[in-house]
């Protein structure tokens, strides 16, 4: 919208004499065209390696400038991001990380190539999703089909519901993964879970372990998800998956599948 516009174009000229300063990148619901006439601009400020450095040795990651002066409720919500920054980005990003650039459009730069960059952290490769529907099949199938069924039969409360929830997570984000679809953080499984196209039965099926997870809500959204996915993985191989994407992410250098 025209408000949100005039915010951005006077932002950015705030911005692009500051030492250090490369480029600003316009993200969320102004860059994706479903903003409110309310609505904050969010952005990333485009620093060199060095600005951001001393930055971030002060705990400076994110702010807000311009709070009420380009219209009611108006602020600009900033991120900061440097070269080094979005090439790691590229390579290795979480999924909330990679959708926070899905619509991003460069609205100042002095930095080349920075929109392929932009562009290019928001994308990942076939094989990338393919392990990563693996790994999440994996997940579920430990979740729904050890660690459930042992809080059932321990009268576990804390651990029926913490793999219940955990196999819910899982199935979703096997069904995102199938569907090249980034997840943007938890609070918006629920919806995407119902968006995307999944086998009949399966949102249903989700929705009974979420509401409540027990034996015979898990078996049944595993069988589904089996039916639909196939990924082929061997009870070891199920176990190894497992234990590679949690207990040994600590030893790989990476973090547990639920937190990709």
């Amino acid at each position: 919208m025209e408000q949100q516009e005039r915010a951005l174009a006077a932002y950015v000229d705030s911005v692009r004499d500051q030492a250090g300063a490369l480029g600003v990148v316009l993200v969320g619901s102004v860059a994706q065209g479903r903003e409110r006439p309310d609505s904050d601009v969010d952005v990333y400020l485009v620093v060199d390696d060095e600005r951001f450095a001393a930055e971030t040795a002060q705990g400076r990651f994110a702010w807000i400038e311009r709070r009420d002066e380009d219209y009611p409720g108006s602020y600009i919500d900033i991120k900061l991001a440097s070269p080094s920054y979005l090439a790691a980005a590229v390579e290795k990003a979480d999924d909330p990380t990679r959708a926070s650039f899905l619509g991003a459009r460069v609205a100042w730069s002095a930095l080349a190539g920075l929109d392929e960059t932009v562009a290019r952290i928001a994308e990942l490769p076939d094989d990338v999703w393919d392990e990563r529907v693996r790994s999440h099949v994996a997940q579920a199938r430990l979740y729904g089909g050890y660690f459930l069924r042992q809080a059932v039969e321990r009268g576990d409360e804390f651990l029926r519901r913490h793999a219940g929830l955990h196999l819910a997570l899982a199935a979703a984000r096997a069904a995102l993964a199938a569907n090249r679809v980034v997840l943007p953080g938890p609070k918006y499984i629920s919806k995407l879970v119902g968006t995307v196209p999944t086998p009949e039965g399966f949102v249903e099926a989700w929705s009974r372990v979420v509401d409540v997870p027990d034996i015979d809500s898990g078996r049944e959204l595993l069988r589904l998800l089996d039916e639909w996915l196939a990924v082929g993985l061997t009870p070891d191989e199920t176990l190894s998956t497992f234990i590679r994407d949690n207990e040994l992410a600590w030893l790989r250098g990476t973090v547990p599948a639920e937190f990709w």
